[in-house]
């Protein structure tokens, strides 16, 4: 015998909040898709019907599904922010980096080259490596 599928009810203020996001123009594709996905659940729709008609899998539906029902409706329409790449040169390796830009250039140079700059901050032992685009991110992120 088949599970029937428990439909989800939605608060009136979580309906507002889906009305929204479908009149909105500037919204991401998943943060639809999700939103179409509680709308159709919480209109008990089948899960197997919904995932052909938006052309998703079945885990997409159960995993929003499930999201919405443990961490609440925010959670299940939006990601949660990422961590992002750990930083591969530390705070003072930067610091020096830094003020070696802002020192005069080498003799036989007008100014600091990114190659130039990533060659020296190797030999004076700030950094065991360094590219010269790592240099320019670091130079970048300095007022």
């Amino acid at each position: 015998m088949a599970r029937t599928a428990q439909p989800l009810k939605l608060s009136h203020n979580e309906l507002r909040s889906l009305k929204t996001v479908f009149r909105r123009g500037a919204t991401a594709a998943r943060v639809q898709t999700r939103a179409r996905v509680l709308d159709l659940l919480h209109r008990g729709q089948h899960p197997n019907t919904m995932a052909a008609t938006l052309g998703l899998s079945l885990p997409t539906v159960f995993t929003s599904k499930r999201r919405y029902r443990h961490e609440g409706f925010a959670a299940a329409l939006y990601d949660q922010p990422r961590s992002g790449k750990p930083l591969c040169i530390a705070g003072e390796a930067r610091a020096q980096s830094t003020a070696l830009a802002c020192s005069t250039a080498p003799a036989g140079h007008a100014r600091w080259s990114l190659r130039l700059l990533a060659e020296r901050a190797i030999n004076l032992g700030f950094v065991d490596t360094i590219s010269p685009n790592a240099g320019k991110e670091i130079l970048k992120k300095t007022n």
